[in-house]
């Protein structure tokens, strides 16, 4: 044929090259190679969803065996199985916990309430955790420590560890709470955290609490030792023989801002389950502390505490200008405050 005519000369051998393929089998072979992609590419996608999707049914499954167990389903949001990386919840595993968090102010009964939810056996709740400065510094060191306390790797005295049916704490509306209101809303109500406001409807006792036990921090009463919290009415009576001088000029004003701060930390928090609680009811009526029981779940115990009142009775015997506070707080909304009166 004319196109294979091979041409030669006397030193070189000249061979016509071939025609080039066509454009179409180019893109057949282009096709083919997109198509195998394609094929690889859903292959190993499908396997990723099947171990993703099998992850899932384990959790699921496992959280179903535990809710199986004769818990009620409507519940389920606020209960919890948690798996702490410090040890092995064992036989409770399936034991359902529930979290909570005690919000107040200090020197409202906060102590002592918490003293009467660890003396049930299936509470633990920890104290003054964000006291630490360190543990309140921005939003993710407090994040990371709730996820430390829910999770159980959080130990102090009060832990029951394996079969805790509540864990919780107590935190001062100081202690970064209002400043980072927002996102620990977020993230009590994503986790199911439930919310007890204790808070002290007299405020004016809780300022003499303050200041009596501000003074003991330098002068020491107790045999050169400061408590804030006491267990004999000895000890109680040594510390209440301190009476504060209160500042009549600036009184009216730091209620307020007590007032204040209360009602804001109720308006931030509340889209959280929560039961508000106020120290003077739990001091008159015993059965709230079986309301507080109910709301966490818990079954129904005598709780007790052996921490003893430190300012009973009236508070004239309380306050070393009383004449001037009497004065200042006549005629106003705070009136009540003077005449108030509990001796347990």
């Amino acid at each position: 044929m004319a196109d294979e005519i091979c041409f030669f000369t006397k030193d070189i051998l000249v061979i016509k090259p071939p025609k080039k393929s066509p454009a179409s089998l180019r893109v057949l072979v282009l096709v083919f190679a997109m198509a195998c992609g394609v094929y690889i590419c859903s292959v190993c996608l499908k396997q990723a969803s099947v171990l993703t999707s099998t992850k899932f049914l384990n959790i699921e499954v496992n959280q179903r065996h535990c809710l199986d167990n004769g818990v009620d389903t409507s519940e389920a949001p606020y209960l919890h199985y948690p798996k702490p990386t410090s040890f092995n919840r064992s036989e409770c595993g399936c034991n359902p916990v529930r979290l909570f968090a005690i919000l107040s102010m200090q020197r409202s009964g906060s102590g002592w309430f918490e003293t009467l939810l660890n003396s049930h056996i299936n509470v633990s709740s920890n104290g003054e955790i964000f006291s630490a400065r360190e543990r309140r510094n921005n939003a993710s060191s407090i994040i990371s420590t709730l996820d430390r306390v829910y999770n159980l790797d959080w130990f102090t005295s009060a832990s029951k560890n394996e079969c805790s049916a509540a864990i919780g704490f107590k935190w001062m509306l100081n202690q970064g709470l209002m400043e980072h209101h927002k996102e620990i809303v977020d993230y009590f109500n994503a986790r199911g955290v439930s919310v007890i406001f204790l808070f002290r409807r007299n405020l004016l006792r809780r300022m003499v609490s303050m200041l009596a036990n501000s003074y003991d921090q330098y002068a020491k009463l107790l045999n050169g030792t400061h408590k804030s919290h006491v267990h004999s009415h000895e000890e109680a009576y040594t510390l209440s023989s301190y009476k504060p001088v209160i500042n009549s000029t600036s009184l009216v004003m730091g209620l307020k801002l007590m007032d204040k701060m209360v009602l804001d930390a109720l308006d931030y928090f509340s889209s959280t389950r929560h039961v508000v609680l106020y120290y003077e009811d739990l001091i008159k009526n015993r059965t709230k502390l079986m309301d507080v029981q109910e709301f966490l779940g818990l079954p129904k115990r005598e709780l007790s505490s052996r921490q003893i009142k430190i300012h009973k009775g009236s508070l004239s015997d309380h306050i070393k200008n009383w004449d001037d506070v009497n004065k200042t707080l006549r005629g106003t909304t705070y009136e009540s405050f003077l005449n108030t009166d509990y001796t347990s």
